[in-house]
């Protein structure tokens, strides 16, 4: 494994010394559209944040008895961040609930009176403002216990909020974002999102339009960050759906009269997002007012003896539960990707 500039392509690195991991667990009930995410068993999507949680945490889950998986049997990327950490161990693992439908059981939760928010094409009713709030109070009071924060996500139908934030906030950025599925479904995305933008205009504040079209993990997670990098390094754990944060926190910094330490931000993914033909996180991040620290980590499941697992190498799941910074951290641990494969294989057959 070897980590990479997502720009330049040239090798770099993760901050030296032990990351805190944070899983931001969030429900969007845009999930429940019929087809338009993959991100868990069907019919119970709004559970796979909570697995989840309690998979990164134990090492098993308490609210189903079974890992969340697409339908085609690609199981969560939630094994390789626990992966990563059976290797290398995480200072903390902690996870903030922004809206979960299941409290994850046996877990350390940070919880912020924060309810799962609506469908974005009948308007997601999100109090934006309070949301990104109570993100700032978390970056401001968090307290550190390694050397850096890595922030992951688990949010099924994270891309569609994502592709409908940015453009609401007047990014041409439609095209450029990724999906859990290796054939994307364009016109079921396409539809909830224009109908999203429908409910917004030019009248209303950066807020008012979030609130709308938006979800609870985007908007918290862009309050705690500009908050968090004044204090530490961050490390946004995440491909599109991140990017998007990054862009939410630029635009809101201006509404707020704050600065961003973008010296202390980085946004780490996997290969699967970073040379993922149908997307462009590239194009999303040079919309940013800067040019951020942003990288990508090769790993490979050419070798394993778990055939299900090659659709990660074919365009399946591509990212999620902090999985590219896992890869990264494990990297700069120096980790094998044999060492890791193992410990992925592991975790599959002691389910």
């Amino acid at each position: 494994m070897k980590t990479y500039n997502i720009f330049t392509d040239k090798e770099e690195s993760l901050p030296q010394g032990k990351a805190d991991f944070v899983l931001a667990a969030s429900v969007t009930k845009t999930c429940e559209i019929e087809g338009i995410t993959q991100a868990g068993i069907s019919g119970m999507i709004p559970l796979t944040p909570t697995l989840d949680a309690e998979f990164i945490s134990t090492e098993k889950v308490f609210s189903l008895g079974e890992l969340a998986e697409t339908p085609t049997g690609v199981p969560t990327p939630a094994l390789i961040t626990r992966a990563s950490h059976n290797l290398s161990p995480f200072a903390s693992i902690e996870i903030f609930d922004l809206g979960l439908v299941t409290q994850p059981q046996n877990c350390l939760v940070h919880s912020f009176g924060i309810e799962p928010s609506g469908r974005i094409d009948k308007g997601a009713n999100i109090d934006a403002a309070e949301v990104f709030e109570k993100g700032r109070k978390a970056g401001r009071e968090y307290e550190l216990k390694g050397n850096y924060l890595i922030l992951g996500e688990s949010t099924p139908a994270g891309t569609t909020t994502a592709a409908a934030s940015a453009l609401a906030l007047g990014f041409d950025i439609a095209d450029d974002f990724s999906s859990s599925f290796l054939h994307v479904p364009n016109d079921i995305k396409k539809q909830t999102i224009d109908k999203a933008l429908s409910l917004v205009n030019d009248t209303m504040s950066n807020f008012e339009k979030l609130g709308i079209v938006s979800d609870n993990m985007l908007i918290f997670s862009a309050g705690f960050l500009l908050e968090a990098s004044r204090r530490f390094h961050i490390v946004l754990a995440g491909g599109t759906q991140m990017a998007a944060c990054l862009l939410i926190a630029d635009n809101l910094r201006e509404d707020v009269l704050m600065r961003i330490n973008h010296s202390n931000i980085t946004l780490a993914t996997t290969q699967w997002v970073a040379k993922d033909k149908n997307a462009n996180i590239v194009h999303i991040l040079e919309n940013l007012s800067y040019r951020p620290h942003a990288i990508y980590t090769t790993f490979s499941f050419t070798e394993t003896e778990i055939p299900i697992l090659h659709k990660y190498d074919e365009g399946e799941a591509k990212e999620g539960v902090g999985a590219g910074a896992a890869f990264a951290y494990s990297a700069s641990r120096e980790n094998t990707n044999k060492e890791l494969l193992k410990q992925i294989e592991l975790l599959i057959y002691s389910m």
